[in-house]
């Protein structure tokens, strides 16, 4: 099913994680000296030829001092491009009374035992803000405050039955005092009560929530059929303000771009040295942010999705489709093709429904470190962390990070499942 992921993941070395560091010391560096290299090969003012662009062409005459200068300009380049990227990240609203702060970065030392040595450590965004945890809220704090911006009344999004996005955003709806109707497509054929009332079907309901269900075999277009319901709402009044499914677009995006120089920061703080970044990628907002962040601080820290849906092709060109949006969106040069890895191998028989495998690594990460994951996504993710650990993909002593997406509230949707 897709390209052989042992072929496609890259092994990092302590080297390059140094590198990482280095980096963002020399952004704090910039930070304060506020000031600003050009751009190599840009015109100054007076029309003259950069410094920059001046010691490229002395490098070319093969001199060695003029390599040193050339080597240092480089790295005050790629610090100026951290500050940058940082500081436009600044410009965006978003709702801060969504969040507590960083998630927790925790190492898991019962789990890493039996995965043969491998370090693993969460990054805790399943314990992410006031709106029942998850990854959503990191969107939906840049979302919501674009839907107040625009005086919205209403907030419509979309998603599968057990959505954690729906679910996140009813939340945030009813704490800012806004009305919400979501769209529920029926992507795993069930009827029985536990899963279409239970779990986050039952929070969308305490939440104040209304909500239309869509069949999910006759090819809907759910985004489309999110704002053709949309205008029905607005030739009654409302001012509605949809949001795609997932929150997965250039503005959500940037939720994620804020989380990956959080992670970066907070692995320097500990001093810890990551040689992987796995996490589960879905509706490609969450991938696409953080490969957008790791890129936009000249980060070489691996990322790999696990895929919960598409087929890997198809979630490797949405997610860089995203990502190449989120640079322009916020002002930064285009991320490379490479950088954007999905490893679908653990998706079984469809969004939702949950492998043997997906099952038991809800077990060993319960059982081990007391910590939920979902059926759907992180569920997913975690089977394929542990199937590279096995498989020696991941090698005793590297250190892992595993985002953790959250979703644990649909585990009550899913009774049977754990019946065995």
């Amino acid at each position: 099913m897709g390209v052989d992921a042992d072929a496609r993941v890259p092994t990092a070395t302590r080297a390059r994680a140094r590198r990482d560091r280095r980096v963002l010391t020399k952004t704090t560096t910039m930070q304060t000296m506020k000031t600003r290299a050009p751009a190599l090969g840009a015109t100054t003012r007076g029309g003259r030829r950069s410094a920059a662009s001046k010691t490229m062409r002395s490098t070319s005459r093969g001199s060695e001092a003029s390599r040193r200068r050339a080597i240092a300009n480089d790295a005050v380049l790629d610090a100026t491009s951290a500050v940058n990227a940082r500081e436009a990240l600044k410009a965006f609203p978003r709702v801060e009374s969504f969040a507590h702060g960083p998630t927790p970065l925790e190492y898991l030392p019962r789990l890493s035992e039996k995965l043969n040595g491998v370090r693993v450590y969460a990054k805790r965004d399943d314990a992410y803000g006031v709106l029942t945890g998850g990854n959503k809220t990191r969107k939906l704090e840049y979302l919501m405050a674009e839907a107040l911006a625009v005086g919205a009344t209403m907030v419509m999004t979309q998603g599968a039955t057990q959505s954690n996005h729906a679910r996140q955003t009813a939340a945030a709806c009813a704490k800012l005092g806004l009305k919400c109707h979501v769209l529920l497509e029926d992507r795993t054929g069930r009827e029985d009560e536990n899963y279409t009332r239970n779990g986050n079907v039952l929070l969308d309901d305490l939440f104040g929530a209304t909500r239309e269900y869509r069949p999910g075999d006759q090819g809907l277009n759910m985004n489309e059929e999110l704002e053709r319901v949309a205008d029905e709402f607005r030739a009654k009044g409302e001012k509605v303000y949809t949001i795609v499914g997932g929150g997965s677009c250039p503005r959500g995006a940037l939720g994620y771009v804020r989380a990956a120089h959080e992670l970066l920061d907070q692995a320097r703080e500990m001093d810890i040295e990551f040689d992987h970044l796995v996490h589960a990628t879905g509706s490609a907002g969450t991938q696409a942010g953080l490969a957008v962040g790791l890129h936009s601080v000249d980060s070489s820290l691996p990322l790999l999705g696990f895929g919960v849906r598409a087929p890997q092709p198809t979630q490797e060109a949405n997610v860089h489709a995203l990502a190449l949006a989120t640079c322009a969106e916020l002002g930064i040069r285009p991320i490379e093709r490479s950088k954007i890895v999905a490893d679908t191998n653990y998706v079984g028989d469809g969004y939702g429904i949950p492998t043997s495998q997906t099952i038991d690594a809800i077990r060993l990460f319960a059982s081990t470190e007391g910590v939920l994951l979902d059926p759907v996504y992180s569920g997913k993710a975690g089977a394929g962390l542990i199937d590279y650990c096995a498989r020696g993909v991941f090698k005793p002593g590297d250190r892992v990070c595993f985002l953790h997406t959250g979703g644990a509230t649909s585990l009550h949707g899913y009774l049977d499942s754990f019946s065995s």
